[in-house]
C-alpha cells in the first residue's frame, strides 16, 4: 500500500485537530516545524521537527529553530509533548535544537537521544590522556597541577536533561533505531547526525534531519536495521546543490537504492523538491509544516 497525495490532503486537514488521541492503525508522521506547508494556524520558519508515532512509540525527532514558535506549533497541532517515549535530536545545528527549551519545561525528564561528539553542546567526557604531557614544566604550568582525573566531563547547554549520547546504530525501541553518521563534507566536517529508522511490514521508514554526512551515507549505514528503504522523511541537505548533483542524487535514491517514495523537507530545496516529484510522480509524499501522513 502506498501514499496517496490525496490522503495526505485529507489527512492533513482532519486528523491533525485530533492528535492526542490514539493514532491510526500502523502510525503516522505530523510535521510539526519547517519552512513550507499552507495549514492555517501554523508558522512557518527555517527548521525541523517531527512527530513520529508507530508500534505504540511517540517520538519527536528535532525541536526546530525557535522555542516560541514551536511551542505555537506544538500548542496547534495538540500534541502533548508529555506523552512522547523519548526525543532524537539529530544533529547541533540551531536549527533542530532550540525548541528543546520549551520541551524541558513541559517534560524535564523525557530521554533525549543526541549524537555524541567529544566537545558537544548535549555534553561529552574524554579521557584526560587526550592532550600531550610535558612533565618537565612546574606543577604551576601543567593542567590540573599534573594530575588529572581519568577522566574529564564536559558541560551541556541544558543541564538536568535526560541525554543519552549515541555514536554508533542503537535499537531503542521494538523495531526503532537510531543510525549514527559522520560529515566528511567541508563546512561541517565530523559533525555527527542522527537518523531515525523504522521497521514497518513494506520496509524501513527512515528520518533524517540535514543529511550532512549525506543521504547515500545514511542509506548505507540504515542496511544494518533493515534491506529495504520503504519511504525517507526529512532535509536532504541539497538546498545549495548544483543541478547535476541534484539529479545524480535524485536518480541514486529512485533507481539505485530504490526507495519507493520520498517525502522531503527542509533544506531539500526548491530545486530537489521540482526534481524528486518529476522523478517519482504519484510516490513523491508532501511533507509541509502541518502534515499528517499515515504509516502502514
Amino acid at each position: 500500500m502506498r501514499f496517496r497525495a490525496m490522503l495526505c490532503v485529507l489527512v492533513v486537514w482532519g486528523c491533525a485537530a485530533r492528535l492526542s488521541a490514539e493514532p491510526p492503525p500502523g502510525g503516522r508522521v505530523t510535521i510539526i516545524y519547517d519552512a513550507f506547508g499552507g495549514r492555517p494556524g501554523l508558522t512557518q520558519d527555517w527548521g525541523f521537527s517531527a512527530l513520529v508515532e508507530y508500534g505504540g512509540q511517540r517520538i519527536l525527532f528535532d525541536t526546530g529553530d525557535n522555542a516560541a514558535i514551536f511551542e505555537r506549533n506544538v500548542r496547534a497541532l495538540k500534541v502533548d509533548l508529555r506523552r512522547l517515549d523519548f526525543v532524537v535530536i539529530s544533529h547541533r545545528h540551531g536549527d533542530h535544537v532550540a525548541g528543546l527549551g520549551y520541551l524541558l519545561r513541559v517534560n524535564p525528564q523525557v530521554k533525549i537521544y543526541a549524537p555524541r561528539e567529544g566537545f558537544g553542546i548535549f555534553g561529552a567526557s574524554l579521557p584526560s590522556t587526550f592532550y600531550r604531557r610535558d612533565s618537565t614544566l612546574p606543577d604551576s604550568m601543567q593542567y590540573f597541577e599534573g594530575a588529572p582525573p581519568e577522566q574529564l566531563t564536559f558541560g551541556t547547554a541544558w543541564p538536568g536533561a535526560n541525554v543519552q549520547l549515541v555514536d554508533t546504530v542503537t535499537q531503542v525501541a521494538p523495531g526503532v533505531s537510531i543510525i549514527s553518521t559522520v560529515s566528511h563534507t567541508p563546512g561541517t566536517l565530523e559533525l555527527r547526525e542522527l537518523s531515525l529508522a523504522v521497521n514497518t511490514p513494506e520496509g524501513l521508514m527512515v528520518m533524517v534531519g540535514c543529511s550532512h554526512p549525506g543521504i547515500e551515507t545514511i542509506l548505507q549505514a540504515s542496511l544494518a536495521v533493515g534491506s529495504h528503504i520503504r519511504v525517507i522523511f526529512g532535509g536532504l541537505h541539497l538546498v545549495t546543490t548544483p543541478d547535476t548533483a541534484i539529479a545524480r542524487i535524485a536518480t541514486s535514491i529512485h533507481d539505485g537504492w530504490r526507495v519507493d517514495e520520498i517525502a522531503p523537507g527542509h533544506c531539500t530545496g526548491e530545486p530537489a523538491f521540482a526534481v524528486l516529484k518529476r522523478l517519482y510522480g504519484d510516490s513523491y509524499v508532501y511533507a509541509g509544516l502541518g502534515t499528517v501522513i499515515p504509516l502502514p
